[in-house]
C-alpha cells in the first residue's frame, strides 16, 4: 500500500461519514460505540483529523497540548454545520499528509518506521472503523473492506495496539486463540494469540494447543477484532471463553484529550 493510497482510503471514508451526518438525525444511537449519538462520533471524526494535522502539519515532537489544541481548532460547529465540518477537517488532513515527508519525525505513540508512515496508517483504521460505525448508526449495510487493508488494520490492532505494556488483556490462566483469514495466502492470514499475565503475544504458531479458533474472511476478522461485529458470525470452534475476554478487554481507548 502506498501513502498515497492509504490516504485517498483516509479522504472517502471521511466524505461517507460526513454524507451520513448530512443523511441522518444527529440523536441517532451509534450501536458499536455505546453512549455515543452520531452527532457525538461526527465531532470526534471532526476533531481527531484536525488533530492528526495539527501533529504533522506542525511537526510536534510531543504530545500537543489540550488547552493549546482547543484554541487552534475553535468552536465545535452547530449541528447544521457539522457535516460540512468533517469534510472540511478531512480535506485539511488529506493535504498535510500528502505535503509531509517521508521521513518525518513527530510525536507518534506507537513504533513506526516514521511518524507520517504512523499518523496515514493509523488515520486509515480510525477513519474507516468510524465510517462502519456510522453506517451501523445509519442502519446501513456495511460498506467493502478490501482484505489488504483488513490485514493491515489486524496487524495494526494485534501487534501495536494489543502489544503495549498498558493493554488490559491479560488473564490469570494462559489460553491461546488462533485467528485465520480464509480469503489471502495461509502464510499471511494467521496468528495466534497467547494471553497471560502479561501482554499478549502473537505468533505464527502455538506454544501451547490453542482453545479456540475463528477462521472467516479478512474483512469480517478485522471488524470482529475491533469489536464492530460479534465473533459468531465468524466460523468459530472451541471455548467461548477466551473470545468472552476479548470483547471485555480489547477496545481501544483512542481519544484525543479534549471533550467532543
Amino acid at each position: 500500500m502506498s501513502i498515497g493510497d492509504q490516504i485517498d482510503v483516509i479522504r472517502s471514508e471521511g466524505d461517507r461519514i460526513a454524507r451520513v451526518a448530512d443523511a441522518a438525525s444527529l440523536d441517532a444511537p451509534v450501536p458499536s460505540c455505546p453512549g455515543w449519538v452520531l452527532r457525538d462520533l461526527a465531532r470526534h471524526v471532526g476533531l481527531i483529523h484536525r488533530w492528526t494535522a495539527y501533529i504533522v502539519g506542525r511537526r510536534r515532537p510531543a504530545e500537543p497540548d489540550p488547552d493549546a489544541f482547543t484554541r487552534h481548532v475553535g468552536p465545535l460547529p452547530d449541528d447544521s454545520d457539522l457535516a460540512d465540518w468533517v469534510r472540511l477537517g478531512v480535506k485539511h488532513l488529506g493535504d498535510v499528509l500528502s505535503e509531509a515527508p517521508d521521513d518525518l519525525r513527530c510525536w507518534q505513540p506507537l513504533p513506526a518506521p516514521s511518524g507520517i508512515r504512523f499518523w496515514v496508517r493509523r488515520q486509515v483504521h480510525e477513519t474507516t472503523m468510524h465510517r462502519v460505525d456510522a453506517e451501523l448508526a445509519l442502519g446501513d449495510e456495511v460498506s467493502h473492506i478490501s482484505p489488504l487493508y483488513a490485514l493491515d488494520g489486524i496487524d495494526e490492532m494485534l501487534m501495536g495496539f494489543q502489544s503495549r505494556s498498558s493493554t488490559l488483556l491479560r488473564t490469570i490462566r494462559p489460553t491461546c486463540i488462533h485467528f485465520q483469514a480464509s480469503d489471502v495466502p495461509h502464510t499471511r492470514g494467521d496468528w495466534y494469540i497467547h494471553l497471560s499475565h502479561m501482554p499478549p503475544l502473537v505468533t505464527s504458531y502455538p506454544t501451547l494447543p490453542p482453545e479456540c479458533a475463528v477462521r472467516g474472511p479478512a474483512e469480517l476478522l478485522y471488524l470482529a477484532l475491533w469489536n464492530r461485529l460479534p465473533f459468531r458470525d465468524l466460523d468459530c470452534v472451541g471455548d467461548t471463553y477466551p473470545l468472552q475476554l476479548w470483547t471485555e478487554l480489547s477496545p481501544v481507548l483512542w481519544s484525543i484529550p479534549i471533550d467532543v
